[in-house]
């Protein structure tokens, strides 16, 4: 009997489990209840769990623990246009030295919203929403060329947003 148990524990699905670089690897079951929010954010639970085969407090607590590891977010997107800030722009920077602390202090700034190093012509790619280009002049040229290791910087001023998705499924 004891062996029996031991058995039909394993063959339960584990929601996620940890990667050899410490990241959470997520199973089949969380990958589908993902796919259903990145459909609908505001998705009921008893729906989602209909399509994946789970009870409404089993997804709850499954999405409850996503978010905690960080694996996924659930927010609100825009188009920053319509909402008040008429510019935005990709920012290329170089920067000598170590990366980490240009990077920290990108990520602090509250008009950056995506950061990212890079191989290539840029060690660091940030994305920057500002209300006007007096507001993005001043976060270049004051803030981010102001910094300790930046040696130059490069920017892409985006004149319309075509497509904004984060509809990549989760593979």
């Amino acid at each position: 009997m004891q062996s029996e148990l031991v058995a039909s524990r394993s063959a339960e699905p584990r929601d996620s489990r940890e990667s050899r670089n410490g990241s959470p690897q997520v199973d089949t079951v969380s990958l589908a209840i993902i796919e259903q929010l990145q459909q609908d954010g505001r998705r009921p639970y008893a729906a989602i769990g209909k399509a994946v085969g789970l009870s409404e407090a089993a997804v709850r607590q499954r999405v409850q623990k996503l978010l905690d590891q960080g694996v996924m977010q659930i927010v609100a997107v825009t188009d920053p246009l319509t909402v008040g800030f008429r510019r935005q722009a990709m920012v290329g920077v170089t920067v000598e030295g170590d990366l980490d602390p240009v990077a920290e202090a990108l990520t602090a700034m509250s008009e950056v919203e995506y950061v990212v190093m890079t191989a290539g012509s840029f060690d660091i790619l940030a994305e920057i929403v500002c209300e006007d280009d007096d507001h993005l002049l001043d976060v270049i040229n004051k803030r981010i060329r102001a910094l300790p290791g930046v040696r130059s910087t490069e920017s892409f001023v985006y004149l319309k947003l075509k497509k904004q998705t984060y509809m990549w499924g989760t593979r």
